[in-house]
């Protein structure tokens, strides 16, 4: 038994995207019978917890992550009767549910903000930031993330108001108390539901640096210290933690672009009383260049082990680490960090036990048990707000070509993520009896759950019994210390020590064949190849992603 009742730490986390999950009535858009229907699968598979990107009334500008209305089930998902029904489902198999909370920006919908703008004296409109413009334009030269300038001007008032994102967008001004007080009521509308914890969107971006200054010198970097890690973010946090994430014992998950270690120790150190986990994205930021993600850059495979070495070493004793490769953000893992083709099935199998095995609590995005890959699409075929107002900046300041700026984003885009899941190689990959709302990967005839699922060597078997091998051995992998042992580059080796046992990690990044040194007293446990990596003299040969457990048994 562990030395905490704290069920995020020992638990496994299935990320579902419910758009391109599982359709159940047919419309070519996944819904919540649809998962419903899949709580078996993911029972069989052994994960412990499920976040639930949004499923909440929007008008689906950027896919759901605009919310008109907080306390409502968008009816492209199904109904409140239907959530009621998942959520038992969910319970009754062990399941446990966790809900995404965008209380960084709402939608133009809105009621908040639909109130907001219609004049300047209305009660709501301190519920988002305006101001008047200067100089004929904007307030200042604040940029959003997605491009373009951060304000829109609204002709009811004549005021701009700020949007860190789309236009449909506007963020909430979290200096009023009010809006601070509205949120928690929505948090308690959910836990009273059932939910059992909140993974908060753009969780570092609420505090704002509220001078709107124009920024002269290193635009980029000096805007994000505006609104990332600002200020009275930690009071904003500390508030919610006492008003909703205690009281009703919720598991947080913050979403924390550009945050290091100490500024992710003050999200996650117990004693602050602020978040359980965060999501950092070092990680998921190697490859960034001149245009941002958008370049064909891809990092090596050392400087990924270094930022796992990093989060590993300086979070131990400090807070949780939460391990990922892939979400509905971010491209395919095995498209970015391994091989997709020739070595689809390794290298997919050799990250699967990077991330079972590192500390911290593991995610899997949906599809990532199956390999699944990115996918090429045309520009007309896209669906991703990010992707287009880039391509069509692109368009404008002509930083790449028509047709390299398309690879690019078939590349780095979050579409690769948001294909339907492959359930098995029938008409509509098992998603849909309708037109899927986004192409469906064409290679579902071959990588797709049916087939996996039967195949005893696949990479879904191997995640299942990756999952039930860190269960069995909790106390080395859950709190046991990590420590990077010295290893040929391209190669990632090291320990996770218990009180009890030691377990040694061997995993190859790489498609060439490495030797490297891993000692005489190790037992083979876990391995994705037919057989266990050739050893000899205290050496062990990887080939290429080549990954194993071992068992220290000398110790």
């Amino acid at each position: 038994m562990l030395k905490n009742d704290k069920w995020w730490q020992r638990a496994v986390i299935y990320q579902i995207y419910p758009r391109s999950f599982c359709d159940g009535n047919g419309d070519g858009i996944g819904d919540l019978r649809g998962i419903t229907g899949k709580v078996g699968y993911l029972r069989s598979l052994g994960v412990d917890a499920v976040w639930l990107s949004p499923i909440y009334l929007s008008p689906g500008v950027d896919n759901g992550y605009d919310i008109s209305d907080y306390c409502a089930i968008d009816p492209v998902f199904g109904t409140m009767a239907d959530f009621d029904e998942l959520v038992s489902a969910f319970h009754n198999n062990g399941i446990k549910l966790i809900m995404d909370f965008v209380i960084n920006h709402t939608s133009v919908e809105h009621e908040w903000f639909r109130k907001s703008r219609r004049s300047t004296d209305n009660p709501y409109r301190d519920y988002y930031i305006w101001r008047k413009g200067k100089n004929g334009g904007a307030p200042c030269n604040w940029t959003s993330v997605f491009g373009g300038s951060a304000w829109t001007k609204d002709e009811i008032t004549g005021e701009y108001y700020f949007h860190l994102f789309t236009e449909a967008q506007p963020d909430l001004n979290w200096e009023n108390p009010d809006v601070r007080k509205a949120i928690v009521e929505v948090g308690k509308f959910w836990a009273e539901k059932g939910v059992d914890g909140l993974r908060i969107d753009c969780a570092n971006f609420l505090a704002k640096n509220c001078d709107f200054e124009d920024i002269t010198e290193n635009f980029d970097e000096n805007l994000r210290k505006k609104f990332i890690n600002y200020g009275p973010i930690h009071e904003y946090f500390r508030y919610l933690n006492e008003q909703l994430f205690s009281e009703y014992g919720l598991a947080t998950i913050g979403e924390c672009s550009r945050t290091d270690p100490n500024e992710a120790a003050m999200f996650v150190s117990p004693d602050r009383r602020e978040l359980d986990l965060i999501f950092q994205f070092e990680h998921m930021s190697l490859e960034e260049g001149e245009h941002g993600k958008w370049n064909r850059a891809s990092a090596p495979p050392e400087r990924l082990i270094e930022s796992l070495v990093k989060w590993q070493t300086s979070m131990a004793g400090r807070g949780w680490n939460s391990l990922y490769f892939d979400n509905h953000d971010q491209p395919r893992m095995v498209s970015r960090f391994g091989d997709d083709g020739k070595y689809r099935a390794e290298s997919a199998k050799m990250l699967a036990v990077i991330l079972m095995t590192l500390q911290g609590t593991p995610f899997i995005y949906q599809g990532t048990e199956l390999s699944m890959r990115n996918i090429s699409l045309k520009r007309d075929e896209m669906n991703d707000c990010e992707a287009e107002n880039f391509l069509a900046e692109n368009d404008v300041c002509g930083y790449y070509p028509p047709e390299e700026a398309v690879a690019i984003v078939n590349l780095k885009g979050r579409d690769n993520a948001r294909t339907p899941m492959q359930w098995n190689g029938g008409t509509g990959a098992g998603f849909t009896v309708g037109k899927p709302w986004l192409k469906i990967n064409p290679d579902y005839s071959d990588i797709n759950a049916e087939a996996m699922i039967k195949d005893k060597s696949s990479v879904w078997n191997f995640y299942r019994e990756l999952i039930a091998f860190r269960r069995s051995h909790e106390e080395v992998f859950i709190d046991g210390v990590f420590s990077r042992l010295g290893s040929p580059a391209g190669t990632f080796v090291y320990t996770r020590t218990g009180r009890d046992e030691t377990m040694c990690v061997t995993a190859n990044l790489t498609a060439r064949t490495i030797e490297t040194e891993i000692g005489h007293c190790l037992r083979p446990e876990m391995f994705n190849y037919a057989e266990p990596p050739l050893t000899g003299n205290g050496k062990a040969l990887l080939r290429p992603y080549e990954s194993a457990v071992w068992k220290v048994v000398d110790v």
